[in-house]
């Protein structure tokens, strides 16, 4: 469907006011359809034309102030309002809607281990059409009124307050003035948890496959609410802004969550089946209170069009993890931040497709193009760059600029320029002129130390800055200094830091020794890569466990993650710094961070087929190397350390020994034992070894016939390297039949088996076909499928020079849709990069 151009929003803003939508859906048509009754009262201006989005099966009948409107004037999806009049005005529509099997519009999903049926709105960006009529931007806010008729049994959550009238009848409490884009109804034969909160009704759902795993998480998940909440109140003075505050966990969701008002929708992995560690708990965490962010960033105060996207995201990813540090136990939620997300924005903002954290308007000129740019940058740029604001400015003239922001724009729409006042009238900094240097350029900084040694007995440090903002960007910085403990071998303790204002602060002198270990950015308030000095790198690599500070831990790591990436650091030396630190590592943040790193970008990408299989026997000994250090008496923290090696351990396994055994007894010597998920990872690894078969696959699907089982069993049997397994999955991968297409999960989970680096003679037929393929497929179903097939089933690694070529040709030739382009030109670009990795690796070898 056409995108919506930002000038044609700004006409329509121009023209009309929206006022109320009332809102009839019927869910008792069967498997794929749903009946929409939408009637809108909106003021027109001026005399005027405009249209109201709707993307229908069936358009049955339109009616403008009671005037028929010729349903075949529908065009695309859109539906031409001519000759308007200056007044009020009421338009009707009667459609039949298709469910989605790809989470956009209204997801349909039917749960395998029971068969009750589920659905659930996603509307964000342009998605609302799909469910019901609509004027679809985000400065046309409108009080929705709700109702929904659905099958016997089910219960209906929508924003506000829903009241069962009887008969599959619900009516949801009208909502206030909000955008289309976060609507959200979610029904179903739900398992609901409910309780009061400040004088609001709070509930968590999901579906009742899953009732006993919510049940047991229960308390944590609305004890963590219930501090966020209260932490929010605390620091914002504009009061929660809904009747409500409903968390469903629903199946086949795209993204992390949603944060549709009173009804926070979040993918249903959240809710655990298996064992986890904390720091998977944590992220759970952090979701609920980001999402809640949103109440305020977002819903209450929503921005006018979609470039000033990191007004939302930005400030939930930053308040996200800072109120869950303030609130509640998960106080060190900035170390995962540092591990988990900021190489996240690193790495978009050095590709091609960068972007401001804040672009230009011109950038921006619709939707399509709007919806690339949740990414790295937008989240965790962005709220690094907060993250630094508020070290600059200092948190209380922050907060102090927020809630006048929410004051001056509640319930209403707001820009860069309306927060940047804000902010201003709070400090005497000059935020003008912060924002354009931190939001409106693009790149990331890297800051090398240049220590010299005096004949005077002092030392001097001078920070070099290099990058695309050429040395003028404003960086606020601790330094850490760090001296070996004569006492403790292996340890560092820390002398008090410096703190450093980039482009300002000239070359320090001081007097004494020299630290053993200098480093930039320490705690991580900055946003810029840093190199370490020659002392300081040898200092890391004998001593970087010794660190008394994870978050300080893992600035290093990310040093040393940024260096092999940039061809300055071989990725063998990673793996031995991974091999001698990481099993006196107690952070496990930390742990599963280098691990993840090391094994999916160095041993499956970086280095070559004849130096992985050593890649993965010295990820192999490392965990065996944790699991020992582990044994003995359960704890948390060495329960979750032992969870990160043996998962570490079966996907790095190059022999089915081992592993095998550990399926056979359902358990691993000491722990732990052997849950769904564990399960389905070894016989995921031992399909890729071609150590199983299907015959066994299908039997563990009978065992665990739930809908991660069954994604499970559509990854082995893609790992599997036999032609016809290979075959199968490709044609069900890429099928366009509405009847047979894979839904968006089951997608994913067969595009991830079926590229194993262990199967490069088997699949190199397949990667000519991806780029053929995947544009047919992108256009065919919409804008989740294809960023899944850029995403996940993009030959990634296949890193050869002829991917490259071949992806290049599709960019210039294949057409491909916004969202697989994008897809792709990132794909190609760390193509690009793991090359140049390798041809470094290979002249330090030589």
């Amino acid at each position: 469907m056409p995108a919506l151009q930002r000038d044609e929003a700004q006409t329509r803003a121009r023209l009309i006011d929206v006022h109320r939508y009332a809102v009839e859906l019927d869910l008792t048509h069967g498997e794929e359809w749903f009946g929409s009754r939408t009637v809108i009262h909106f003021t027109a201006r001026a005399a005027g034309d405009t249209f109201v989005e709707l993307k229908p099966a069936e358009l049955h009948s339109a009616t403008l102030d009671g005037r028929p409107l010729d349903p075949k004037a529908l065009d695309d999806n859109r539906l031409p309002l001519t000759g308007l009049a200056p007044g009020d005005h009421e338009l009707r529509i009667d459609a039949t809607m298709r469910y989605s099997r790809t989470g956009e519009g209204m997801h349909r999903f039917t749960d395998p281990a029971d068969g009750e049926a589920y659905v659930y709105t996603q509307l964000f960006m342009d998605d609302v059409q799909r469910v019901f009529a609509a004027f679809d931007q985000p400065d046309l806010k409108a009080v929705f009124e709700l109702t929904v008729t659905a099958p016997e049994g089910w219960s209906v959550l929508a924003n506000g307050i829903t009241e069962d009238l009887g008969r599959g009848r619900w009516q949801a409490a009208p909502t206030p003035l909000i955008s289309t884009y976060l609507v959200a109804v979610a029904a179903g034969p739900w398992h609901s948890v409910r309780t009061e909160h400040a004088g609001l009704p709070f509930g968590i759902h999901c579906r009742r496959s899953l009732a006993p795993h919510l049940d047991a998480d229960a308390e944590e998940i609305l004890d963590l609410t219930r501090r966020c909440f209260d932490r929010y109140h605390e620091i914002f003075e504009e009061p929660y802004p809904f009747d409500s505050y409903d968390q469903a966990f629903v199946p086949e969701f795209n993204a992390g969550a949603m944060e549709n008002p009173g009804l926070v929708t979040f993918r249903d992995e959240f809710v655990y089946r298996s064992a986890v560690t904390d720091t998977e708990r944590q992220t759970r965490g952090m979701v609920i209170s980001h999402e809640m962010a949103h109440m305020w960033f977002g819903d209450l105060v929503t921005l006018q069009w979609w470039d000033d996207i990191w007004l939302n995201e930005s400030f939930a990813e930053y308040m996200g993890y800072q109120v869950l540090a303030e609130a509640t136990r998960f106080t060190d939620t900035w170390t995962d931040f540092a591990v988990a997300r900021k190489g996240w924005g690193y790495d978009a903002d050095q590709r091609p497709s960068t972007h401001p954290v804040a672009p230009a308007p011109e950038d921006v000129p619709d939707t399509a193009s709007a919806l690339l740019n949740f990414d790295g940058i937008s989240y965790a740029k962005g709220a690094s760059a907060l993250r630094q604001l508020v070290a600059w400015m200092g948190n209380k003239d922050f907060l102090t600029g927020i809630n006048d922001h929410f004051a001056r724009h509640r319930f209403g729409n707001a820009t860069l320029a309306d927060f940047i006042d804000s902010l201003a009238r709070a400090t005497d900094r000059d935020v003008h002129a912060w924002a354009a240097r931190w939001l409106r350029t693009t790149g990331v900084d890297t800051l090398t130390p240049e220590v010299r040694d005096h004949r005077d007995g002092t030392w001097s440090l001078a920070v070099h800055q290099t990058g695309s903002s050429d040395g003028t960007r404003p960086h606020h910085l601790t330094v850490g200094l760090y001296d070996h403990d004569p006492h403790t071998p292996g340890r560092l303790l820390p002398r008090t830091p410096l703190s450093w204002d980039l482009p300002h602060d000239g070359d320090h002198t001081a007097t004494g020794d020299r630290p053993a270990l200098l480093l930039l950015n320490d705690q991580d308030l900055g946003y810029a890569k840093v190199r370490l000095d020659p002392r300081s790198w040898d200092t890391a690599l004998a001593a970087l466990s010794g660190l008394p500070d994870p978050l300080t831990r893992a600035v290093v790591w990310n040093a040393a993650r940024d260096m092999v990436r940039d061809g300055e650091l071989p990725p063998t030396a990673y793996l031995d710094a991974a091999r001698a630190h990481l099993p006196h590592e107690t952070d496990l943040a930390i742990v599963q961070g280098v691990l993840a790193f090391a094994r999916t970008q160095i041993a499956d990408r970086y280095l070559t087929a004849d130096r992985r299989h050593t890649a993965l026997a010295t990820l192999t000994a490392l965990s065996r190397d944790i699991l020992r250090r582990t044994e003995g008496p359960e704890n948390g923290t060495a329960t979750g350390l032992r969870l990160v090696a043996v998962r570490a351990l079966i996907s790095s396994a190059t022999t089915p020994e081992g592993i095998q055994d550990w399926l056979d007894d359902g358990s691993v010597p000491g722990g732990p034992h052997l849950d769904p998920e564990l399960r389905w990872r070894i016989l995921g690894r031992l399909a890729t070894l071609g150590a199983t078969t299907p015959e066994l696959i299908d039997a563990e699907l009978t065992r665990d016939p739930s809908a991660t089982g069954r994604e499970g069993a559509a990854r082995c049997h893609a790992a599997l390297p036999d032609p016809a397994a290979k075959q199968a999955a490709w044609d069900a991968l890429f099928t366009t039949d509405e009847g047979t297409a894979l839904s968006n999960y089951l997608f994913t989970a067969t595009a991830t088996g079926f590229w194993a680096p262990e199967h490069h003679d088997l699949l190199r037929p397949y990667v000519a076909r991806y780029f053929t393929d995947a544009p047919a497929l992108a256009a065919a179903r919409g804008p989740a499928l294809a960023a899944a097939a850029g995403r996940d089933a993009f030959p990634a690694v296949v890193v050869e020079e002829d991917t490259l070529r071949l992806g290049e040709t599709c960019l210039a030739d294949g057409d491909p849709t916004p969202a697989l382009r994008r897809k792709l030109i990132d794909q190609l670009d760390d193509l690009r990069r793991a090359l140049a990795v390798r041809a470094a690796a290979a002249g330090d070898a030589a």
